[in-house]
């Protein structure tokens, strides 16, 4: 009996040990089958799908190095607290427009909006690039070499919908539902304070090196001014984006309150066509002139920007000028 006891307990020995050395087996390497199921699904997670216009694009989960190449998608990643390793230059400024070049400090210049500098581009070693199909379509196919990269179809009055677009590829939407709303906010305060003021029809003229144009509803301004609810000129009350014209129709200029800005790049010639047609007779005789209700604003804030920092920035223009 005592044999056969004593044959018990080595089995019994024999089967503790085994036992432990699976479980040591399963410890040694780190990790567990949970352990396993955990790291598949972080693999999973680091990277996402979205739909641009070039089709669908794997994105990672949290970009690290963003470069931007539209001047309105840098102001949204900056609003949404991220700071882009590259942008394209601001369209005036050196680089950066006056009103975010504190925020761009040590950001990386990488040329024209219209033709970035794809080897500056590449140096950054970012691991996404956003821009638009409008201005970067030839060198998407270079640009997706370097990044994943992600575009918006175009530039006009569409900045909150492209403003959604960069606030997903960077997995931020939560941010941006905010940022949104309080622009949409800031919106409805200024039209309930504006009243009977929206009755009025606003003008709006932009002066360029060698060119005056009308713009239209389907514009940067022209969508903050529909946004509020304001009329405008039977000329311009149309969706679309401009019109180039000449010194014959400044007639249709007119309104209850003008606007106008100048885009100037340093060399004179957009002022000197703002001087010209401003002193021009036509102009002079206009109503809106005579009463003393056409305003030069900055075109930087009324229409080059194109972003949602400049969108608030439109708003309190707007209020100093009807709420007095």
């Amino acid at each position: 009996m005592k044999k056969w006891n004593g044959m018990i307990l080595m089995l019994l020995a024999a089967v503790l040990v085994l036992s432990a050395c699976g479980n040591d087996t399963g410890s040694s390497s780190g990790t567990t089958g949970n352990d396993n199921k955990e790291a598949a699904q972080g693999s999973e997670d680091a990277e996402r799908m979205i739909d641009t216009i070039m089709g669908k694009v794997k994105v990672p989960a949290h970009p690290q190095r963003v470069v931007v190449l539209t001047n309105e998608g840098t102001e949204a990643l900056l609003s949404i607290g991220v700071k882009p390793v590259g942008a394209v230059k601001s369209w005036t400024g050196d680089p950066w427009y006056p009103h975010i070049k504190d925020q761009m400090q040590g950001v990386e210049s990488l040329g024209e909006e219209g033709q970035p500098n794809v080897e500056a581009i590449a140096a950054l070693k970012p691991d996404l690039i956003l821009g638009t199909k409008m201005r970067q379509e030839k060198i998407y196919d270079q640009l997706t070499a370097i990044a994943p990269t992600v575009f918006s179809e175009t530039l006009r009055g569409e900045w909150k919908e492209n403003f959604k677009l960069w606030a997903n590829a960077v997995n931020q939407e939560e941010k941006g539902t905010e940022v949104l709303a309080a622009y949409d906010k800031h919106v409805a305060d200024l039209k309930a304070e504006l009243g009977d003021k929206l009755n009025m029809k606003v003008s709006m003229v932009r002066f360029m090196a060698g060119k005056a144009r009308m713009y239209y509803k389907d514009t940067f301004s022209g969508l903050i001014l529909s946004e509020l609810g304001f009329a405008r000129p039977k000329s311009q009350d149309n969706e679309g984006f401009f019109d180039d014209v000449g010194k014959e129709r400044i007639p249709e200029m007119d309104g209850d309150i003008l606007f106008y800005f100048t885009y100037e790049t340093g060399n004179g010639k957009g002022n000197e066509m703002e001087k010209e047609w401003t002193n021009d007779k036509l102009w002079k005789n206009l109503d809106v002139v005579k009463k003393g209700n056409a305003h030069k604003v900055d075109d930087v804030i009324w229409n080059t920007a194109g972003g949602v920092l400049a969108a608030n920035l439109m708003l309190d223009d707007l209020k100093t000028y009807f709420i007095k």
